[in-house]
């Protein structure tokens, strides 16, 4: 969800600098600020009882961090870890509040960008459930995708290396490497330099 930067400061937002590895928010903490990536990337991780990581998304400038817990009442259900040197946009949970009352157009493009979360939630949460390898990497990358304002095939340079959509898949790194070779002959992604586009 993109808020213009200039309404964000004129309630208050401050900006954040952070390294690869630093802890935006901890899984269990109480939602206390709205965030936006300004630079960078950060993940939302979770790790199970075995101790793998589970990524759960990852997000680059433009987007908020967890917006959706400043309208409830519940904790984190992950973490927010920076992978790559960033900056954020932090307004305070009252702050956030006070701009989304008075701005209605805000609000409602809020509830807009929420509903495709949701929808691009549940379509990832359905393959991820699929046998197939190739379901489950198709379901990520058309989830990273429809960030995207270019929607042609090959247009978009996949932000996520083998071992991260092994992760978020549930799937082992080699049958991640495995299955995109596969895909790259089926004229589903392209390899270039080692990256996939999509």
């Amino acid at each position: 969800m993109l808020i213009a930067a200039n309404l964000l400061l004129n309630y208050g937002a401050e900006t954040e600098t952070f390294d690869s590895g630093d802890i935006i928010f901890n899984e269990g903490e109480t939602p206390k600020f709205y965030y936006q990536v300004l630079s960078g990337r950060v993940k939302l991780n979770h790790f199970n009882e075995e101790g793998k990581e589970l990524i759960l998304a990852i997000l680059s400038k433009g987007l908020s961090v967890c917006e959706l817990l400043l309208f409830i009442d519940e904790k984190y259900p992950v973490n927010a870890v920076v992978f790559e040197p960033c900056s954020v946009l932090k307004l305070s949970k009252t702050s956030f509040t006070q701009l989304v009352k008075e701005n209605p157009d805000i609000s409602r493009d809020i509830n807009k960008f929420l509903s495709e979360r949701l929808y691009y939630k549940y379509i990832m949460l359905k393959n991820n459930s699929s046998l197939y390898a190739d379901i489950r990497i198709k379901g990520v990358l058309d989830y990273h995708k429809s960030f995207d304002h270019n929607q042609e095939q090959f247009s978009f340079e996949v932000p996520l290396t083998r071992q991260q959509l092994a992760s978020m898949t549930g799937l082992r790194v080699e049958t991640v490497i495995r299955t995109i070779k596969k895909m790259e002959q089926q004229n589903i992604v392209k390899i270039i330099n080692r990256k996939i586009y999509y």
